[in-house]
């Protein structure tokens, strides 16, 4: 059996995210790739996506940084192998 890449794997996350947008009542500003990982049993790609979300600043260096009305947030979605289906999606602390 092929093994669905790791593009497909990405864009089943992100069309995933973006098809449940409304239920996170926030938009998905500056929507990045942030991290790819294949499990080592090959079952699952690991699809980290990044988001920026209106927020309020919770240290001194957002305060005063770039983007300071903006915080960053992560979903990590564990992508089938087989057929590129979104199994789970959480919130990926970083």
């Amino acid at each position: 059996m092929q093994m669905v890449d790791v593009t497909s794997a990405v864009t089943s996350a992100r069309d995933y995210l973006q098809s449940i947008q409304h239920l996170l009542d926030t938009p998905l500003e500056n929507l990045r790739l942030e991290e790819i990982e294949l499990t080592e049993d090959e079952k699952y790609w690991l699809i980290t996506l990044g988001y920026d979300v209106p927020g309020k600043p919770q240290t001194m260096s957002q305060i005063f940084g770039p983007g300071s009305n903006y915080l960053r947030e992560y979903k990590l979605f564990r992508i089938s192998s087989d057929d590129g289906e979104v199994e789970a999606m959480k919130i990926r602390n970083v």
